[in-house]
């Protein structure tokens, strides 16, 4: 490592005091040095100018009253003459020598002691000058020569010499020197010292400042905020610190123009927030303490609310997710989970949330992965416990964001418990529907009986009479028994099915399935009771996701509910009377409809939106409960459809069903 390179790496590494100090030290003391050296310059060069126009002054003086001496020859006053000029005042010190010379260059006379060095008359002036100046040793010394004319008219007659001693010169820069550096000093320790103070002023907050945020950042927030002498960090003089309920007045309410009100009585004069009038580092320091006190504050609030919140997810009474939308994975999950499912936390975090429920869950997710924003509520859902155990769920869904992750919390309600009891209540209506239609079973299952009693007579009839039977007119009996046979067992299959509890997964039903196996059992019973049915039925109709039997005894409640109708409007032994029920099914963009419509008095107006509430009826006392078009609402609702009523009084009433199509592999409608 160089010099340069440590010098560097030193003062990277060195406090922000010390950079301070030697930065302003540095730069005072390159502008002191800088002003010392051009004011030196300066006044060197105007000193040695001075003396030497001093010099040159003297010897001018000298011309000037020596010229008449030097024509008169008068040797001895011109002597006199250079002695004084080179002992006035100070001049003593400063001028080492006088001599005159003639125009042929005789010494005419000096004020040396000694013999006068000869070097001391090369010093000529040029032609055309009036002066010369050089700098000469002479014994030694150092002195600038300085040659003036001595002129009388036009002519010149001689020349003035004048030896200015460059020590004296060379002692008064020294002293000029040597003030200089005292200047110099005497700066460098005033900045010194006023650098220190005004360094450790800066410094000092900022120092406590960092010493503050390392512990801040150790998540140490009880450490006492000590940045002035006034300092008071005891939590129970904010109200708002120990009422997370009520809001701080300094910084969540002071934007308002109210004064702080009863609840705020004590916050006029904040023991916390402070905002002091000075220089920068006082307004840094206030502004970290604030910042410090809002960040206490809000953490013990956002601390206080996340023990409420998870002791809420954990101690809910429901399963609870937090799925990542990005992956559909499982982040978090409650002990309510784990005891329904049956799996593990250790198997539920980083599990696909659609591995519990695939059809479902996948549109779940895919409604936020697509955009779709706010609360969303999904009814019962099909889910898998641990095991491939199937159970139906309620899921409530809303976006959050965990632990910055665009991520749903599901909460789950098992409706299992419900669910059966739905079934039981809809098995109660289906074998209350099977009494209803004993008599009209009974009549079907009879006719086929009387088929097979009919040619069983009459086989056994041929026989004990030894009559021989025609091998045509035999098969021809034998094939009636077993077409009459088959029919009673269609019968007996279809009141099985009608009677069967329903399983929990749904099959693909074609809608024309259940309305003919219903009428294959009453078609007959309302016959007999002048009613009869018209059929509109679509061939081809994409199949439903549901339950046969369901739907069976959707149909069933609804036929019969129309042909009570029609008796409350008619008599059966009325021939002029429309006594007709149509039943239509079609396909509808990417749904299927049935419709069961009937010429009955109609619905009032103000009664069509209590037909679908449990218990109400219209019919007297013992002729119903009122729960046949409850639990027809309650089977088309669980199958994603829609039912709707258009009656007017005295013109009959159509009941309209619409179910989403199933969708196959690819998407479409199947």
């Amino acid at each position: 490592m160089t010099f340069k390179e440590k010098i560097a790496y030193r003062f990277a590494h060195a406090g922000l005091r010390e950079k301070l100090l030697v930065s302003m030290l540095a730069a005072v003391l390159f502008i002191s040095v800088a002003v010392a050296l051009i004011s030196r310059y300066i006044l060197v060069s105007s000193l040695t100018q001075e003396l030497e126009l001093r010099g040159r002054a003297i010897a001018q003086s000298v011309a000037e009253r020596g010229g008449s001496f030097i024509l008169d020859n008068d040797i001895p006053k011109l002597l006199t003459l250079i002695f004084d000029e080179a002992n006035l005042h100070q001049r003593r010190y400063l001028v080492s020598y006088i001599f005159v010379e003639d125009i042929e260059g005789r010494l005419l006379a000096h004020t040396m002691t000694r013999k006068l060095p000869k070097v001391l008359l090369n010093n000529t002036i040029p032609s055309g000058e009036q002066d010369s100046i050089q700098l000469m040793v002479v014994d030694g010394e150092r002195v600038y020569d300085i040659a003036v004319a001595i002129n009388e008219g036009l002519y010149r007659i001689g020349t003035v010499h004048v030896g200015l001693s460059k020590e004296h010169i060379d002692s008064l820069v020294g002293k000029l020197r040597v003030a200089f550096l005292g200047f110099i000093s005497l700066v460098v320790l005033i900045t010194i010292f006023f650098s220190s103070w005004l360094t450790r002023y800066i410094t000092k907050p900022i120092s406590d400042l960092t010493r503050l945020s390392d512990e801040i950042s150790r998540g140490n927030f009880d450490i006492p905020l000590k940045l002035g002498p006034d300092e008071d960090w005891d939590t129970a003089n904010c109200p708002a610190f120990t009422n997370t309920d009520l809001p701080c007045w300094h910084f969540d309410e002071s934007r308002k123009i109210n004064l702080p009100g009863e609840v705020h009585r004590k916050c006029a004069r904040c023991a916390f927030y402070r905002k002091h009038r000075g220089d920068e580092v006082v307004q840094l320091g206030d502004s970290f303490r604030n910042m410090v006190w809002s960040i206490k504050l809000y953490r013990h609030r956002l601390r206080e609310s996340e023990e409420k919140y998870r002791s809420l997810f954990d101690s809910g009474p429901d399963p609870i997710f937090v799925v990542d939308c990005e992956n559909g994975e499982i982040r978090d999950a409650n002990p309510r989970t784990v005891e329904l499912y049956g799996y593990d936390k250790r198997e539920l975090i980083g599990m696909p949330f659609v591995q519990l429920g695939q059809e479902h869950n996948e549109k779940c997710l895919s409604y936020f992965v697509e955009g779709g924003g706010g609360c969303v509520y999904f009814p019962k859902q099909l889910h898998y416990k641990k095991g491939s155990e199937p159970f139906f769920v309620n899921m409530h869904a809303c976006p959050i964001s965990y632990r910055g992750h665009h991520a749903i919390i599901i909460a789950v309600t098992d409706i299992t418990e419900m669910i059966e009891k739905d079934a039981q209540l809809i098995q109660a209506g289906k074998m209350k529907s099977l009494g209803e239609m004993s008599a009209g079973v009974a009549h079907e299952i009879n006719q086929p009986l009387n088929a097979i009693k009919m040619g069983s007579e009459f086989l056994s009839m041929m026989e004990g009479q030894g009559v021989e039977v025609p091998k045509e007119h035999f098969s021809q009996v034998v094939s009636d028994i077993s077409k009459q046979v088959d029919r009673a067992a269609e019968i007996i299959d279809t009141l099985r099915s009608f009677g069967r509890k329903s399983d929990l997964i749904e099959e693909r039903v074609d809608l024309n399935q259940p309305i003919r196996a219903v009428l294959s059992m009453i078609r007959r019973q309302f016959e007999l009771d002048n009613i009869r049915f018209e059929l509109d039925l679509a061939p081809d109709l994409p199949v439903v996701l549901a339950h046969s039997n369901r739907l069976q005894q959707v149909i069933f409640n609804l036929v019969t509910n129309a042909r009570d109708a029609i008796n409350d409007c008619s008599s059966p032994h009325d021939a002029v009377c429309d006594r007709r029920i149509v039943i239509r099914s079609a396909a509808e963009n990417e749904s299927v409809y049935m419709e069961v419509q009937d010429s009955g008095a109609g619905i009032a107006q103000e009664d069509q939106h209590k037909v679908f509430e449990p218990f109400y009826t219209t019919k007297e006392a013992g002729h119903g409960m009122g729960l046949g078009l409850a639990i027809t609402y309650g089977i088309v609702r669980d199958y994603g459809g829609e039912i709707r009523i258009e009656s007017d009084t005295g013109k009959g009433t159509v009941f309209r069903m619409q179910f989403p199509a199933a969708r196959t592999q690819g998407g479409s409608a199947a």
